[in-house]
């Protein structure tokens, strides 16, 4: 192990990390939900409202909801419901807690493994700071990210003191903390391979020397059932992700796109993080719109991690935190660079929480290679440690204001991308809820949906397929009573998914507007066989039943509404009172 010049205390370090963290995201609470996934995990999600609850924890273990099987994020919202309500201030702190406290964790962590003080304290407070941990840290549906690494971190501590008093009960504290992690977020289950990577720099618990063979085999030994975790979470992960339809498919994403979209992006993630700017919610995958990754592109990347690669093996004796810090970013990234494609993004930033610290290791360790023994080299080193922390500081702060709602997160997503189709419907759908909500100003209400249906324009001239955008825009159509081009969007919606209940019920009411009463009636039923108990869907066929002065087929509707929907159902009988 190295020592550091440095002799700071590690518990007011440790203090001081927690403070910085906590400092430079002040403004989250400021910050709202965002209709980001926030409605799934939080504010949409009955089971979460709930708040703790014995319906819920068994909920939590057995969903697949949101694609993934993490019952202890599940918890983890329902515990902050249950403290604070749905008050999204509070959600957002408990996630900056959580990161402070990672933060502090990391420092421990590294200087328990290294004495060396300084250096640790710099990897820990770039991690505090740095803005392309923002995403992982202010968007609550990403409560996740946080959580796991904080387990993450305990299961390393505990591997330290494992290692240095190898007893059954150390290690059990070891495999309780890495379960813990997997049953917050599956990303950690490279974690085995994180260990042997730190046994041997900077644990040293066996060398590469034939020599060592027999404490190298105890040390792989002791990761089987830590690897036999990781094998589980990843069957778990793999079903809950393929029924929910998140998996893309091979014709979607052909294999020979999902691999230079990964050697890419491994090489732009390295480009963010030193040079954090252009930080977006989402990065459409090219293969969305129509396009492909550049071969040249591919093969730069690939060569630049080739060499990459082969340097910090060839470097590995002299200077083993390269190597560590390398294949800890090449590997941790693994479950997430897209041979997997989950999701429709080509990367995302808050996939680089854990896997950024191995960059940050190679750069506090080698900077202090470079310049510790040089003439005025310490005061270079803070120097330059101190302005990089400020300015990564200063662009999280900047960051953390890009989620304050949706609507500032989706135009920063527009301005900062190309052919953002997801953030042009989304930021699409913001004018549409609030002229659905606006029932007295009817020039704002037409001003709302015309915006809405120029942001669903720029989607669908990013990405024609994409059947979300067309069914927003029939909705727009519909409310500015424009019923032949909300026909028309409806039915390109349905060409491309004809399992969008919303989709058909929509086009019922538009058929309806049109007095197309057979097509209107057709198209509420294909939307009720698709789901008996869509409330739209049976309001809309009792009001064609209505106006076709067919009594019988109202009544028998109208009862199974009110089975469903009985608000809905006086609603109807309402607007039929009015129109006598």
């Amino acid at each position: 192990m190295t020592k550091d010049a440095g002799h700071g205390s590690a518990r007011w370090i440790a203090a001081a990390l927690v403070a910085l963290t906590l400092a430079v995201y002040a403004l989250v609470g400021e910050n709202g939900f965002v209709d980001f996934d926030d409605g799934a995990y939080v504010y949409d999600n009955p089971y979460v409202t709930e708040g703790l609850s014995l319906e819920g924890l068994g909920w939590a273990f057995t969903t697949q909801h949101s694609a993934n099987w993490h019952p202890f994020t599940w918890l983890s919202h329902m515990l902050d419901v249950q403290i604070f309500d749905v008050e999204a201030s509070a959600h957002h702190w408990v996630s900056v807690v959580l990161h402070a406290a990672n933060a502090a964790l990391l420092f421990l962590v590294l200087r328990a493994m290294t004495s060396a003080t300084w250096r640790s304290a710099f990897v820990a407070a770039a991690f505090a700071v740095h803005p392309l941990h923002v995403e992982s840290v202010a968007w609550i549906a990403e409560r996740k990210d946080v959580l796991s690494t904080l387990f993450l971190l305990l299961t390393l501590g505990a591997y330290v003191r494992y290692v240095r008093a190898p007893t059954l009960a150390n290690y059990v504290w070891v495999a309780a903390a890495f379960a813990a992690g997997l049953l917050s977020k599956p990303m950690l289950v490279t974690l085995p391979a994180l260990l042997v990577l730190l046994d041997l720099w900077p644990l040293r618990r066996w060398s590469l020397g034939s020599e060592q063979r027999a404490a190298r085999r105890a040390a792989l030994l002791d990761k089987l059932p830590l690897l036999a975790l990781s094998v589980l979470s990843s069957v778990a992960t793999m079903v809950a992700q393929s029924g929910s339809g998140a998996t893309g498919t091979f014709d979607a994403y052909p294999l020979g796109e999902r691999v230079a979209n990964a050697l890419v992006s491994y090489v732009v993630y390295v480009q963010k993080t030193l040079w954090p700017t252009g930080l977006a919610c989402f990065y459409p995958h090219p293969a969305t719109i129509g396009a492909s990754v550049e071969l040249s592109a591919a093969v730069v990347a690939a060569s630049v991690l080739v060499a990459a690669t082969v340097l910090v093996i060839w470097q590995a004796r002299r200077r083993p935190y390269l190597a560590l810090g390398w294949l800890w970013y090449l590997g941790t990234l693994v479950p997430v660079i897209g041979l997997v494609q989950v999701g429709s993004q080509a990367l995302a930033d808050r996939y680089t929480y854990v896997p950024s610290i191995g960059l940050f290791v190679m750069l506090a360790w080698g900077t202090h290679e470079l310049l510790e023994q040089r003439a005025g080299g310490r005061a270079v080193l803070a120097a330059g440690a101190l302005a990089s922390l400020g300015a990564c500081a200063t662009l999280t702060w900047r960051q953390v204001g890009v989620w304050r709602s949706s609507d500032t997160l989706y135009q920063h997503a527009i301005d900062v991308t190309d052919s953002n189709w997801l953030a042009w419907n989304n930021l699409g759908n913001q004018h549409l809820r609030r002229a659905e909500r606006n029932t007295y100003d009817t020039t704002r209400r037409e001003r709302d949906l015309r915006q809405a249906l120029e942001c669903f324009d720029a989607a669908l001239r990013a990405r024609s397929d994409y059947s979300h955008a067309w069914y927003n825009a029939g909705e727009a159509h519909l409310q500015l009573l424009e019923r032949e081009q909300a026909v028309e969007a409806y039915r390109k919606s349905l060409e491309l998914d004809d399992t969008n209940t919303d989709g058909w019920s929509g086009l019922g009411m538009a058929y309806l507007n049109l007095t197309r009463f057979d097509e209107a009636r057709a198209a509420c039923e294909r939307a009720l066989a698709l789901d008996p108990r869509h409330a739209k869907a049976l309001a809309n066929l009792a009001f064609t039943y209505a106006l076709q002065r067919d009594r019988g087929s109202f009544d028998a509707t109208m009862q199974r509404l009110q089975a469903v929907d009985a608000a809905l159902a006086a609603n109807v009988y309402e607007q039929l009172r009015g129109t006598k």
